[in-house]
């Protein structure tokens, strides 16, 4: 059984950097592009993303949910959106989305370094019950998946008129 230690998918998108930071770092909207995270709600007081802000993520996978409270690490806009997320049981994960500007777009790497381990038997539980017979795969196709969703969200946004200023 192979360890999990890091991965990362690219995709070029017809949207700003800022814009797409935007986007992702706004953690309530997470579930229009995630196939596992049913809902997040920013749980420390700034209700924003800055470093050492604190969110609830729910995720579903078949029939069984789960939370966890991700940590903001970096909140750097148009260049880098990182957090942190440890579950017992589950080791601890470093998330993130990067954004290079790229022929009037922006080449956008979505992506995880793996900081403790995830157990063997979070490995056999995903088999037995999940169906996931290779985790880094079954991570691979869900990045690719949220990056498809999160390029198709942004360049909807980047399309869409301004708003009017207020007089």
């Amino acid at each position: 059984m192979k360890r999990l230690d890091h991965d990362e998918v690219r995709l070029r998108v017809d949207a700003a950097p800022e814009l797409l930071y935007d986007l992702v770092s706004d953690v309530p909207r997470t579930p229009e592009w995630s196939p596992e995270v049913i809902s997040c709600r920013w749980l420390s007081a700034a209700g924003r993303a800055v470093p050492g802000a604190r969110f609830s993520a729910r995720n579903k996978k078949r029939w069984f949910t789960w939370s966890n409270r991700p940590l903001v690490q970096t909140a750097d806009r148009g260049r880098e959106f990182a957090i942190t997320r440890t579950e017992r049981g589950g080791g601890t994960i470093r998330w993130f989305y990067r954004f290079a500007p790229d022929a009037g777009g922006t080449m956008v790497t979505l992506g995880y370094q793996v900081l403790k381990p995830v157990p063997v038997g979070l490995h056999i539980i995903l088999r037995a019950f999940f169906g996931v017979r290779d985790l880094e795969t079954d991570l691979r196709l869900n990045m690719t998946a949220s990056l498809d969703r999160v390029a198709e969200i942004a360049e909807r946004e980047a399309r869409a008129p301004a708003a009017p200023a207020n007089p």
